[in-house]
């Protein structure tokens, strides 16, 4: 399994980016799908998750500008980042948690992380 994430880049404060993570490989289901980042010196944090029916869920400080959203059909989760400012300057990555059969045929559940996409915003 494998989820590939895209999209990042160089932006003003006030612009928009939109990132992509693509899961691919052998497995039965996606579960819940979401974006975290990381800036330098700081820990790990959640942006936004949306669950297997569509429902997203943010963190406070992305609210009214960020966007999840996901496309089942095409194993694809998305982030519309709009109003950027410098604080939204971090390396981010996609998550999901999928199943897969394990060797015995029993179905497991595991979170999968996709590298990091870095988005800087410039002031």
């Amino acid at each position: 399994v494998q989820l590939q994430a895209f999209g990042g880049g160089l932006v003003q404060a006030g612009g928009s980016l939109r990132l992509t993570c693509v899961a691919s490989g052998t497995f039965v289901r996606i579960h819940d799908m979401g974006w975290y980042r990381q800036a330098p010196g700081h820990e790990r944090e959640l942006v936004a998750l949306v669950l297997v029916t569509g429902r997203p869920m943010y963190a406070d400080s992305v609210k009214d500008r960020f966007t999840i959203s996901r496309d089942n059909a095409k194993n694809t989760v998305y982030l519309e980042m709009t109003s950027l400012e410098p604080e939204d300057t971090a390396a981010y990555y996609c998550t999901a948690n999928l199943s897969r059969l394990d060797p015995n045929g029993r179905l497991r559940e595991d979170g999968f992380w996709g590298q990091g996409t870095l988005v800087t915003v410039s002031s």
